[in-house]
C-alpha cells in the first residue's frame, strides 16, 4: 500500500469533513466576539425643549465618528438641524433618538431647533478640533 494511499481521502471522508465545517464554521462565528465598535464611540446627550437646546456647544475631536442622544422633553414638536453637516431629525413631545456623525473636518458646524427658529436658544454649534 501506498503513503499516498492512506492520506488521500476517499468520497465518504470528503463528505464527512464537508459536513462537519458546514455544522461547526456557522457556530463558531456566532459564538466569536464581534469588536465592540459602539462603546468607542463618543456619545453626547441633547436637550430640546420647547425652543431651548441644552448644551449649545459641543466640541468633538476631528476625523472621529460620535453620536447624539436627542431628548425632546417638550410639550411641541422640534427638530434638530443642520445644513453643514446635512442631518435632521424630528422629534415629537417626549420622544428620544440619535444622531450619528460621521468624520467631521475641523471647522464650526451650526445647528438649530428648525420649529423653533425664532427663539435665540434654539441655536448651537458643534465645533470639530
Amino acid at each position: 500500500m501506498s503513503v499516498f494511499r492512506l492520506f488521500t481521502p476517499g468520497p465518504a471522508r470528503v463528505q464527512a469533513h464537508a459536513l462537519a465545517l458546514t455544522l461547526t464554521l456557522p457556530l463558531c462565528l456566532a459564538l466569536a466576539p464581534a469588536p465592540s465598535l459602539a462603546a468607542e464611540m463618543p456619545v453626547f446627550e441633547m436637550e430640546l425643549r420647547d425652543g431651548v437646546v441644552t448644551p449649545t456647544r459641543i466640541v468633538v475631536e476631528a476625523g472621529t465618528t460620535f453620536k447624539i442622544v436627542l431628548r425632546n422633553t417638550g410639550t411641541t414638536a422640534a427638530e434638530f438641524e443642520s445644513l453643514r453637516m446635512r442631518k435632521e431629525k424630528v422629534l415629537g413631545p417626549g420622544v428620544t433618538s440619535f444622531v450619528v456623525i460621521r468624520r467631521l473636518s475641523p471647522g464650526s458646524y451650526p445647528f438649530f431647533d428648525e420649529f423653533h427658529m425664532d427663539k435665540e436658544t434654539a441655536h448651537g454649534v458643534i465645533v470639530a478640533r
